[in-house]
């Protein structure tokens, strides 16, 4: 893959977007450029189908007026598709209403580089390096009698920050990720999972020969009765439970806004149970700093089985009187002006605003569908056109 992701172009790219919020009124503005190559390379039946690459750049842009606060995203980086970025952030920041609690954006502080975080052979790895992963994969799935699915990709990316108190923060990562799913006769089933910063440390035939093995022993399942069962949970589940928890319960943003089920010292597990947020953890994705240019920091989440601490952006450590610890998304999931019985936000038109349609079955699930829709004198006009037909 050809990577074009230099971070002093990149962090040049973000102070003149900056330079130009300031010129356009904005007493704040964070900018925040991701730029990316990636390529991917994806297998059915075993035989590879798919070879894709990518390579984008993205410009976030917070334009703050006050206490008011607006937000845009572009994928241009020429200077037509720039200037339109700050005109569009600049009128959302002068419509919407203030934010009470507006905390500013974070002050610059010292960075200390990830180790760990980059491989020269994940950035240049090619369609041809992943074809010889992926033949690993569908060789150990024809040794066991199964099928193989899956994806094999590879990334580098570049992180530019840029405020106007000081932050100015890069940094380039990789990543790699290689994924299975092999299918034997009579119902049989396995999944397997490889991600790292090194794609040289991913053994295809070993993942393969995992998923290929668990198709072939639990061939011919047996139903059983509804009901509550005792279950062991394979790493791969666990790492989907981890994930929500640290989402729904471990956010400082959940608990403020009292959706989670945190509370300090509050035992949600046994004394086996200890988990943290290590952002050094080399058997992990290494990251210096998160999408405010705050250094990231080290936290205890469970601490044999009870709830330590919760992860903070800037502005939710401004409403609790404390510090960031370097989880700052830069864009929030859900920017306002934002919908909820406790939004005090007038809806005016031209604001953009995301609705989730949506349907639901107690006990069982459901599925929603995020909309983006732009406020009308006459209601809303989708710029999302996912289709709603009923599929049964």
């Amino acid at each position: 893959m050809s990577v074009d992701i230099d971070p002093r172009r990149r962090l040049a790219l973000a102070e003149k977007v900056l330079l130009a919020a300031e010129q356009a009124g904005a007493t704040e503005a964070e900018v925040l450029v991701l730029a990316d190559d990636s390529a991917l390379t994806r297998f059915a039946n075993s035989e590879i189908h798919q070879n894709v690459a990518e390579t984008s750049a993205t410009v976030n842009l917070r334009f703050v007026v006050g206490r008011r606060v607006g937000v845009a995203t572009t994928g241009r980086t020429d200077n037509d598709g720039l200037v339109a970025l700050v005109e569009q952030a600049a009128s959302i920041a002068r419509v919407v209403e203030e934010l009470e609690d507006w905390g500013g954006l974070p002050e610059p502080q010292p960075i200390t580089e990830a180790p760990g975080g980059w491989s020269e052979a994940t950035a240049s790895a090619s369609p041809e390096s992943r074809a010889e992963g992926v033949r690993a994969v569908i060789a150990a799935a024809d040794e066991a009698g199964s099928v193989a699915y899956g994806s094999y990709s590879t990334g580098a990316e570049t992180i530019a920050i840029a405020n106007p108190k000081g932050i100015r923060a890069v940094q380039r990562q990789t990543s790699a990720q290689l994924l299975t799913v092999s299918m034997a006769p009579n119902g049989g089933t396995g999944y397997a999972e490889a991600v790292s910063v090194d794609v040289d440390r991913i053994d295809p035939a070993a993942i393969g020969r995992e998923a290929a093995e668990k198709a072939r022993a639990t061939q011919n399942p047996v139903a059983v009765e509804a009901g509550e069962w005792p279950v062991v949970l394979e790493e791969y589940a666990v790492v989907d439970i981890v994930d929500m928890l640290g989402y729904l319960g471990f956010s400082a943003l959940a608990v403020q806004e009292e959706r989670s089920f945190y509370e300090p010292g509050r035992r949600i597990g046994s004394d086996l149970v200890t988990m943290v947020d290590d952002p050094n953890d080399p058997n992990g994705l290494p990251m210096a700093f998160d999408f405010e240019g705050v250094p990231k920091e080290r936290v205890s989440l469970i601490e044999r089985g009870l709830c330590g601490e919760v992860v903070y952006d800037a502005q939710t450590a401004a409403r609790a009187g404390r510090h960031s610890t370097g989880h700052g998304l830069g864009l929030e999931i859900h920017e306002p002006p934002r919908l909820g019985k406790k939004e005090k936000i007038r809806l005016q038109e031209g604001m953009a605003i995301t609705i989730e349609p949506g349907v639901y079955l107690a006990g069982i699930g459901g599925v929603r569908i995020e909309d983006t829709v732009v406020v009308s004198a006459g209601g809303a006009e989708p710029l999302t056109l996912t289709p709603k037909d009923l599929v049964l």
